[in-house]
């Protein structure tokens, strides 16, 4: 996930403590110095919370310092404490802390470093990154910034209100458009400016115009973006002035869905190899970038139990199963998933009951020992029983029990 959004180009760090920033630049009332807003998001369940009387708190550090020549010229550390009402909250995968702060610099080539410490489970995560402070002034654009909420500025001498979501990322069925708070510099009553946005193809998917109002010394408004245009996975969204060639950019992921990973709309598909049949998968990979918005829906009210609710509760499921599975059955550098035990688990769920037992016979004939160690998982609803043997310390199916579970995976495949 770490890569991914590096490469729509934010800053991304993974785990023990994985978060996501973003750097975006806006004009100040000097031409020699330029705003810098850096925005740093985290997932509640990076951090260790306690228990705060009714309440669950925990605390964490920021660190954010940008050098230049080998040279330290701006830093900030910070401590902030995120309060919850219940666990359940604690668990949250989605944007849920975000951190902002304001620098102002003089343009050119900067290093930014960014550390978050966990306070409470004594971990951290640190990135770097190259950072270009642009000149800002008459006849150019600021950063585009996907938005939760925000209020434009009318003096460039104080900071836009805005609650920025460092993700750049939407979910398709719960989102049914993004805003994009953008600014403008020069004279005029209003600006008019045109936006396209670009699949990771490449290819145009939508294409608009907006008139930025003038509000005192420049010009800002927030655009909405229809994510039924966008279709699944990267994109890319451009703003051109009318009256001068300055275009500036920025990236968008539309995600799957409520507590679905974020990943490309590829490696969805090798995903969800045990929740859907080949022929529905087929359908998903064959369709054009153009059209995987339409295609993905279908395939969403084609696999849903639940049509009226605004999730898809069968694949919820499925890929918190996937979680369970990665930490409960990882072997060596391989995901837990995709383990023998874990593909199980994935595709029909944890067992009624598991026996273990030694039988004084040789499963394999690589096996130079008389006694095999034998995990026995069954499985009521489905009326059978799979049989995992203990290979060198890797718990592999046996032979009958691995043909009988594809075909009890095809069966109950959606």
């Amino acid at each position: 996930m770490s890569d991914l959004y590096r490469q729509i180009g934010l800053l991304a760090a993974p785990g023990p403590v994985a978060f996501v920033g973003k750097i975006s630049a806006f004009a100040s009332r000097s031409p020699d110095t330029t705003l810098l807003l850096v925005s740093i998001s985290l997932p509640n369940r990076a951090l260790t919370f306690t228990r705060e009387g009714d309440r669950y708190r925990a605390p964490y550090e920021v660190s954010l310092t940008l050098s230049r020549g080998g040279a330290d010229v701006a830093t900030v550390n910070a401590m902030e404490i995120v309060r919850v009402g219940s666990f359940r909250e604690t668990n949250r995968t989605d944007e849920s802390v975000i951190f902002q702060h304001y620098f102002h610099l003089p343009p050119g080539d900067y290093t930014l470093s960014a550390m978050i410490r966990d306070v409470g489970g004594s971990r951290s995560a640190t990135q770097q990154a190259s950072v270009g402070v642009p000149i800002l002034g008459a006849g150019r654009l600021s950063t585009p910034v996907l938005v939760y909420e925000a209020s434009g500025r009318a003096v460039l001498d104080s900071a836009p209100g805005l609650l920025a979501s460092p993700r750049s990322s939407a979910v398709f069925g719960r989102d049914s458009t993004v805003a994009v708070y953008i600014e403008a510099y020069g004279q005029g009553p209003r600006l008019p400016v045109d936006f396209v946005v670009r699949n990771d193809k490449g290819a145009q998917v939508w294409r608009d115009s907006a008139n930025l109002a003038r509000r005192g010394m420049l010009f800002s408004g927030i655009v909405s973006v229809p994510i039924s245009n966008i279709g699944i996975g990267t994109a890319q969204v451009s703003f051109t002035r009318r009256d001068a060639t300055d275009t500036v950019k920025a990236p968008l992921f539309v995600s799957f869905g409520e507590d679905i990973p974020l990943m490309s709309f590829e490696d969805m598909i090798g995903y969800l190899r045990f929740f859907a049949t080949p022929g529905r998968l087929n359908a998903l990979k064959s369709a054009p970038p153009e059209k995987r918005a339409s295609v993905w829906a279908e395939f969403l009210r084609a696999t849903d139990p639940y049509p009226e609710t605004p999730i898809n509760e069968d694949m919820q499921a499925y890929f918190g199963r996937i979680q369970i599975a990665n930490a409960q059955f990882r072997m060596d550098r391989n995901p837990g998933w995709l383990s023998d035990r874990g593909m199980v688990f994935v595709a029909l769920g944890e067992p009624d009951q598991i026996i273990e037992r030694n039988v004084n016979q040789s499963i394999t004939t690589t096996q130079m020992g008389n006694t095999t160690r034998l995990q026995i998982w069954q499985y009521r609803q489905y009326d059978a029983q799979l049989i995992f043997y203990d290979d060198t310390g890797k718990w592999r199916l046996t032979r009958p029990s691995e043909t009988e579970f594809l075909a009890l995976n095809a069966r109950r495949q959606r």
